[in-house]
């Protein structure tokens, strides 16, 4: 009886949706977190076990709600596409994101750094890839055994888990897709619409000039 009573009297643990903390500090950081999470999203469309999110508070411990990160960008495998408040990892077959991605910004310090580094480790993401914009600088981590040991040569690197390639290049990182494909910004994929719709229109104009419905092919 007096366990019982103990259990009902203990509050309820609230895992908050939000730190508080903005998803990011200015458009370029916004920018690539952005284009690396749409990018992702569109390589794993066809996969229901891929979940992708951005800014995302993840609780790798259940009854703490302390311990917690929100990547920039993260990956977990073998979860389901979903809706979620946030990434309460006993609720997910305690899976932990394999991959995850941090973008810098002028705010962020070498400690917080660290700790998002310590922290990743100790809760078992695989691959750990950091990007600062403004230096043009990528370095990434890959678990070895029970740690995460920087990727000496990160030019041309392909992610063991996502397949995709990061190039080295000027005036910014470029990232690729498996198929050969290089990563696109949102503004860029409604350019890309724009030219087909307008080569669409193009076409539909001549085959009516030499008296054909386009409707009817």
């Amino acid at each position: 009886m007096v366990s019982q009573l103990e259990s009902l009297n203990q509050p309820e643990i609230i895992y908050p949706e939000s730190d508080g903390n903005p998803m990011a500090d200015n458009t370029v950081q916004f920018r690539w977190i952005t284009t690396i999470k749409s990018n992702l999203d569109w390589l794993f469309a066809q996969d229901e076990e891929v979940f992708v999110a951005g800014d995302l508070l993840w609780y790798p411990t259940e009854n703490n709600n302390k311990k917690r990160q929100a990547p920039d960008v993260m990956v977990v495998f073998s979860r389901p596409k979903g809706e979620r408040g946030s990434y309460q990892q006993w609720k997910e077959n305690n899976i932990a994101p394999q991959v995850v991605f941090e973008i810098v910004s002028p705010g962020n310090t070498q400690t917080e750094m660290n700790k998002k580094l310590l922290f990743y480790e100790h809760n078992g993401v695989e691959e750990y890839y950091i990007y600062d914009p403004d230096k043009n600088e990528l370095s990434g981590l890959l678990r070895n055994a029970q740690r995460l040991e920087v990727i000496e040569d990160i030019d041309n690197w392909i992610s063991p888990r996502l397949g995709i390639r990061f190039e080295l290049a000027e005036p910014e990182l470029i990232i690729y897709h498996p198929n050969g494909q290089p990563f696109s910004s949102f503004s860029e994929e409604k350019e890309k619409a724009e030219q087909e719709r307008q080569r669409a229109e193009k076409l539909a104009a001549k085959l009516r000039e030499l008296g054909v419905n386009p409707e009817e092919i």
